[in-house]
């Protein structure tokens, strides 16, 4: 039997050519089910992301691209200079505003991406109000109440509201995608959402196999000398990163002579902030986001790959950047909550050492002892790429977002 092309719309905040986040998973599931033989659009927000300005060259009220064979309408919203917790709700109506209005070109399946919590409760507003709706699925990134909770912003009212917001806006979705088991536990047991209507399927590696290159050239172009023991952090530079713990550690192995040195990769709304904690210091650098084939080169010459979160950071998000992680042939170090999503990542995968979060010393420590044990970093190493082959790969991903948007459809009739 012929399967049925279904026109499916994607709408959601981020998108390429957003390096980080959730824009190159949102990106590459809009691709594959194109490649499977969907009518697949996009429609999605000026990039802004981790910068927090509107990338140059993106002007005007609309956009019209195609990126890759998938046809991508630009709305332009508003972008708070200082992210906030009242800022971030400014952006995400101002995006919501604009898709009431945005022709979805008669979809069979809209599926709304979230985190951008708010736009998303626009539009599902305007999909309830349609006679002869399309199906609707919400893909979920991060849950946004636990963000609240967990970051501590805006105090234990604002939780309550988030959380009630949060279910309400899930339970009225056909279905819904979390990237975690974790994720779904607390949907259903604290958002009130039918264990049988969300479908969990994990991020993937979105990125290919890294490209050969000698790693001494990659660490000569980018600074690295021979002996320094290169603890990379790459990407987004925010407050649930909690990157002033780096700082503290760049600190501390300066203090004591030892050859760890720090480099945070990437941008983001804390990064200005970091770089004036941290000067004054050489065991600590500050590198611009890379390409593509660029990044991979830099994760695969590192010594070691830090994933470094805020104290109190357990159920909100997994770190995309752990899918690029395990790709890269280098061990992780990750500064968690042993109670954490992350922390369950590491020990699941087998790839990389855990230490507390907020405890610098430790840090140094832990990243002293990897390198001084090449043999098992190496071993770290293996079990993450098994772990990316078996467990992240993207075919497998893209092949059930097609299962689970085609089971949408079927629901309503489409």
């Amino acid at each position: 039997m012929t399967k049925a092309k279904l026109r499916i719309t994607i709408l959601g905040i981020n998108y390429a050519p957003e390096p980080t986040g959730n824009a190159p998973y949102t990106t590459s599931l809009a691709e594959g089910l194109s490649a499977a033989g969907h009518s697949v659009r996009v429609v999605t927000g000026y990039p802004h992301y981790p910068e927090w300005t509107i990338r140059q060259g993106y002007t005007g009220w609309s956009r019209h691209e195609v990126i890759n064979g998938v046809p991508v309408e630009r709305l332009r919203h508003h972008v708070p200079r200082t992210p906030t917790a009242l800022s971030r709700m400014h952006m995400e109506l101002s995006f919501g505003i604009r898709l009431l209005t945005a022709n979805w070109h008669n979809p069979d399946v809209v599926l709304v991406v979230s985190p951008a919590l708010l736009s998303s409760a626009l539009a599902i507003l305007r999909i309830r109000l349609r006679p002869n709706r399309p199906a609707v699925g919400i893909w979920i990134q991060d849950l946004y109440s636990r963000g609240v909770v967990e970051t501590g912003t805006g105090g234990s009212r604002l939780a309550r509201i988030a959380s009630r917001l949060e279910s309400k806006i899930l339970r009225s979705a056909d279905g819904v995608t979390a990237i975690h088991d974790r994720f779904k536990r607390h949907m259903v047991d604290a958002l009130g959402v039918p264990a049988g209507q969300v479908e969990v399927i994990r991020n993937w590696t979105h990125l290919s196999v890294p490209p050969h290159t000698e790693t001494k050239d990659v660490r000569a172009r980018l600074g690295w000398t021979p002996g320094d023991v290169i603890v990379l952090h790459a990407g987004n530079m925010g407050k649930k990163q909690g990157l002033e713990n780096v700082v503290e550690a760049a600190r501390i192995a300066e203090e004591r002579g030892s050859a760890v040195h720090f480099v945070l990769m990437g941008n983001g709304n804390q990064r200005h902030r970091l770089e004036e904690l941290a000067k004054g210091l050489s065991s600590i650098s500050f590198v611009d986001p890379l390409p593509g084939p660029e990044f991979q080169r830099a994760l695969a010459a590192a010594d070691i790959l830090l994933v470094n979160e805020l104290p109190g950071l357990k159920d909100m998000a997994v770190p995309s950047k752990l899918t690029s992680y395990f790709n890269s042939g280098t061990p992780v170090l990750a500064a968690t909550d042993p109670g954490s999503v992350t922390a369950y990542e590491i020990a699941h995968s087998r790839g990389g050492l855990l230490v507390g979060p907020g405890d610098a010393v430790a840090l140094v420590k832990a990243a002293e002892t990897l390198a001084g044990d090449p043999a098992g970093g190496a071993r770290l190493a293996a079990n993450a790429l098994h772990f990316r082959r078996e467990t992240l790969s993207e075919s497998l991903a893209v092949a059930h977002y097609d299962e689970f948007i085609t089971r949408l459809a079927s629901s309503r009739g489409r």
